[in-house]
């Protein structure tokens, strides 16, 4: 198994570079100001254990308090028994285990001739022991003079790794490890060599002196666990490569700035890199900027690519396809209206899901709820009858088999329109009403009308696109009036744990809240790496096989177009209740 992370950067000017530095500070997010965790001097022992005594501030997180801290949130909420159930509170009062909790004891020495152990001290601002300096040199020789130890494993620290990752990588706890590296502090350095004892028991066994009596209640990790560590560290020294890939995005890096969209994006895909990391899967990832119209990218990195994601456009989709060999995969990231290449490239992939599936799972929808009594009634935008969607979905409709009317008209008509569109309708029977549009004018017209026909007592069930979600000028209570249902490409259910999870790693990490194009960003880097390092070359083949699978926003289900690339079928479906809720029915 590969557990190491490398993230390449190419060809980014340095301008996209500082941009990515100063993102979390950038001037859009002022809104969401920092809030430094400041470690307590206050510690209390409780049941032979040293905790310290944190005042929480108003919008402190347990993730940024536990990174803080260096321990785990999990360790917060064991001493804290009340926290799951009543939340974080402002000015409340929690108990943080120092040294994450764990029953292992503190490094201790030896007190000269008596043999007393005595506890050593670390300063809150240095890290090192108030034993001086001395005691560390005399660290720092006996390390090198154990160099060939075979109790010891070398790890290498990988850009995305802190102690508390590699103390919970191998079992062995943040005190040792930095005890045995000489390190005054938590600072570590990328490509930095660190010594771990790779069996914790025997470690502490064979160095009594440092510890205190109760070291036996500590309990390490199983053998096989230890033992897979060890050899994980070795295969660190053989591999290089897990997943190669590209990202190709439309930053418009000028001066320290660039596109919003596009660095929300960035920041999701980098966070998915990191717990994928984590997850073992090695990564060499080249970042390229397509903001200036250019391809700046040559065919031999293309041929050496796993998976290429983005370009966004088509005009730069359908050039980069041109010059990318067969063997490699290009993933549109963000725009459904690419699908068209699917048609003519088979290694072509079309990651968001295109409006006409959306409206193939509208028709799907509507006849697995219409019974026979109700009336069924599809809506057009009368310029655009007969013109793409308009088109797929009248062919749709006669292959679905509902019998149903079809009404159009444009927004000039709109004041003329209520009385025709009632005798299509029946007033005692559910109606079933698709409008076939994204225009947010057209809509909110046809959303206007519907309402007054509901006022007069018609029951209407309205289906529509994901578009109709992002329409700022239609009021949302006339949406819960006419039970609107939407076939979505994308939808947060932000009751999921994996979804809180994302968002308190991203608070932390970029000081502001994730929007759906980090949503997204994250998708679909973790999506495709993963199986990328799951099914190896012919990964593509394998997707094109598999259910659907549910990501934090958006779903993946590939189909292949004929002899073409394949296309995202995955659609998640809510619906507006008449109280006002928002059900997710995936």
């Amino acid at each position: 198994m590969k557990t190491s992370n490398t993230v390449r950067t190419s060809y980014i000017a340095a301008a996209l570079m500082a941009v990515c530095l100063a993102f979390p500070q950038a001037e859009t997010y002022a809104q969401y100001p920092q809030v430094p965790v400041t470690i307590s001097k206050e510690k209390v022992r409780m049941d032979g254990r040293i905790y310290y005594s944190h005042i929480v501030l108003e919008k402190q997180t347990l993730y940024s308090i536990s990174k803080a801290y260096g321990v785990s949130i999990q360790s917060i909420y064991d001493a804290n028994p009340t926290l799951k159930s009543e939340g974080l509170k402002k000015n409340a009062i929690i108990l943080i285990p120092a040294s994450d909790g764990q029953a292992y004891p503190a490094i201790a020495a030896t007190d000269g001739a008596s043999g007393q152990i005595r506890e050593t001290t670390r300063t809150e601002e240095t890290g090192h022991d108030s034993t001086g300096d001395n005691d560390r040199k005399k660290r720092q020789k006996d390390r090198k003079k154990k160099a060939k130890d075979d109790n010891f494993v070398t790890h290498t620290v990988k850009w995305y790794e802190d102690l508390d990752v590699i103390s919970e990588k191998y079992g062995v706890p943040v005190d040792i490890i930095m005890y045995e590296n000489g390190l005054t502090g938590r600072k570590l350095t990328s490509r930095q060599k660190l010594r771990i004892p790779a069996d914790l028991n025997a470690y502490m066994a064979a160095h009594p002196e440092r510890f205190a009596s109760e070291v036996a209640a500590y309990e390490a990790p199983a053998e096989t666990a230890i033992a897979e560590a060890a050899d994980n560290a070795e295969a660190d020294a053989s591999v290089e490569k897990a997943v190669n890939a590209v990202l190709m995005l439309p930053f418009n890096a000028v001066d320290g700035k660039g596109s919003e969209g596009n660095m929300d994006f960035y920041s999701g895909a980098l966070l998915a890199a990191r717990d994928l990391g984590y997850k073992g899967i090695n990564i060499d990832l080249s970042v390229y900027d397509t903001g200036n119209g250019s391809l700046p990218v040559t065919r031999e990195r293309l041929a050496a690519s796993d998976v290429v994601i983005g370009p966004v456009s088509a005009g730069d989709l359908r050039r980069l396809l041109e010059m990318t060999p067969a063997g490699t995969e290009v993933v549109s990231p963000v725009d459904p209206r690419t699908e068209y290449l699917a048609r003519s490239h088979s290694n072509f992939i079309q990651a968001p899901t295109s409006s006409a599936e959306q409206y193939t799972d509208l028709i799907r929808w509507i006849a697995e709820e219409k019974k026979p009594e109700e009336k069924a009634l599809v809506i057009y935008e009368k310029s655009l009858r007969g013109q793409n969607e308009s088109a797929s979905v009248d062919s749709l409709l006669r292959e679905s088999g509902i019998i149903y009317s079809s009404f159009s008209y444009n927004i000039l008509e709109g004041r003329d329109v209520l009385e025709p569109m009632e005798s299509m309708m029946d007033s005692t029977a559910v109606n079933r009403v698709l409008v076939v549009s994204e225009s947010e004018a057209f809509v909110n017209d046809v959303v206007r009308n519907l309402n007054l026909m509901i006022h007069d007592r018609y029951k209407v069930v309205m289906y529509g696109s994901s578009r109709l979600k992002g329409f700022e000028t239609i009021d949302v209570e006339d949406y819960h009036n006419a039970s609107l249902h939407l076939s979505m490409s994308y939808y947060v259910d932000y009751e999921r744990p994996e979804v809180r999870d994302f968002l308190l790693k991203y608070r932390a990490l970029y000081n502001t809240e994730p929007g759906a194009f980090a949503f997204q960003g994250y998708d679909v880097m973790y999506y495709f790496i993963s199986v990328c390092a799951e099914y190896g070359k012919d990964w593509a083949e394998k997707i094109s096989e598999n259910e659907k699978t549910r990501m934090l926003q958006t779903d993946f289900r590939f189909r292949r177009d004929g002899d073409g690339g394949l296309k995202n079928t995955a659609i998640r479906r809510i619906v507006y209740d008449p109280d006002y809720s928002i059900d997710f029915l995936e």
